[in-house]
């Protein structure tokens, strides 16, 4: 029996549609979207990946999806089965496919097509990685054999292999979870076996350095900017805001579904923000200065949704002079500061309004958060001269 399993790739090629190859790099691991052409290594994104091998002289091919390093560790589950069915004929023993098992490859193919279905494009995204990474580490063919020493193992390839942060590989962890929960495989792993990470509390921007923000800002990156500040709108919600979301007359942002761009908000739960007068008043200006062709309220000049807030908002900041030249971010080849983040205007958002006495009901509302203690989280205390002043009367 031929124990070896080849992974190919059908892209396509001038004399139409064929499978050809992988590439591999000088340490032996697969590259992805890099397949072997005549001799010649070429990059082709589109298609599917597919393993082939031979039994019984007759060749067998199986897709495995469009992500390399899955599909590369399938084939490695591949010729496992193959190795362990020749073991059993040399010893005379006749191996019987249990029928009734589902490779755990087939598995996670069919939960991932039910969550691109489902779920926003970035839910898909983050499952998919993870279900990348749980099968690259998990040398189970089989889903039922999937048992917790896995688990472990997968949390440990996180964290030693991939050097994720303690909060990415508890994210990865949990997305895999579902996964399983989703097969009908339950309380696999304890309390005690899931990855730590410390909760940080959620940073803030000050007044002083907003304002040092604003004034380096031109017209258009202060509209963006204030925007995000004003609104408390996720990345996605601001990229998906249609001038008919705003309402002048009730001086309210709505965020709602887009059936026409295929979004939705998250949790799929739409609603209503009131905003300040003086940002209504920016934006009654910047309309009369908009593409009256496009429904986006920041498009790109295809009318389509702007996706470079944050590089952007990077940019004004080493501008302004606001980096911290300590972070990684600013020693890095673009310097832009890892202190200047898009959530942070969120945060800031949620603060300042619970500060004010809106009360936290209200806040979590306007935030679209589903449970409260979510909210909770900016309750931040106070700083300034204020509250030291008042330190200062308490114990001094």
């Amino acid at each position: 029996m031929n124990r070896s399993v080849n992974l190919t790739k059908r892209i396509k090629t001038p004399d139409g549609l064929r499978f050809c190859p992988v590439a591999h790099s000088a340490n032996g691991r697969v590259k992805a979207d890099h397949v072997e052409i005549a001799g010649r290594e070429e990059r082709h994104p589109e298609g599917s990946y597919y393993i082939e091998w031979y039994e019984d002289g007759k060749r067998l091919r199986r897709s495995v999806g469009k992500h390399a390093l899955a599909a590369d560790a399938q084939r490695h589950q591949q010729e496992e089965i193959l190795v362990a069915k020749a073991a059993g004929l040399k010893a005379g023993l006749k191996f019987v496919d249990d029928t009734g098992k589902v490779l755990l490859s087939k598995a996670v193919t069919t939960y991932l097509a039910d969550v691109q279905l489902t779920k926003a494009k970035t839910t898909y995204d983050a499952y998919s990685k993870s279900l990348e990474y749980f099968q690259e580490s998990c040398t189970k063919p089989y889903l039922a054999d999937v048992d917790r020493r896995d688990m472990l193992r997968f949390s440990a390839f996180l964290r030693d292999e991939k050097e994720l942060a303690p909060r990415t590989v508890h994210n990865k962890f949990e997305n895999v979870i579902s996964f399983l929960k989703a097969q009908g495989i339950r309380d696999l792993v304890g309390k005690n076996d899931w990855p730590r990470y410390t909760e940080e509390e959620p940073e803030i921007y000050e007044r002083e350095e907003l304002d040092k923000l604003f004034a380096a800002c031109d017209a258009e990156e202060r509209m963006w900017f204030e925007f995000f500040l004003k609104t408390g709108e996720r990345e996605q919600e601001v990229q998906y805001t249609y001038w008919s979301d705003i309402k002048f007359a009730s001086s309210t942002v709505r965020v709602s579904h887009k059936p026409d761009r295929g979004w939705t908000p998250k949790a799929y739960k739409e609603r209503e923000i009131p905003v300040s007068d003086k940002l209504m008043k920016s934006l009654q200006a910047w309309k009369k200065t908009a593409n009256k062709t496009c429904p986006l309220l920041f498009p790109t000049a295809g009318c389509n949704p702007k996706l470079d807030f944050l590089d952007c908002l990077k940019d004004v900041a080493k501008r302004a002079g606001l980096n911290c030249n300590h972070c990684a971010g600013c020693k890095g080849e673009q310097q832009w500061c890892e202190r200047w983040y898009l959530h942070k205007f969120r945060a800031t958002f949620a603060t300042w309004t619970l500060r004010n006495g809106v009360d936290l009901r209200t806040v979590q509302e306007r935030l679209g958060h589903s449970d409260m203690e979510s909210t909770a989280r900016y309750l931040k205390p106070a700083h300034g001269e204020h509250v030291h002043a008042k330190v200062n009367e308490i114990f001094d």
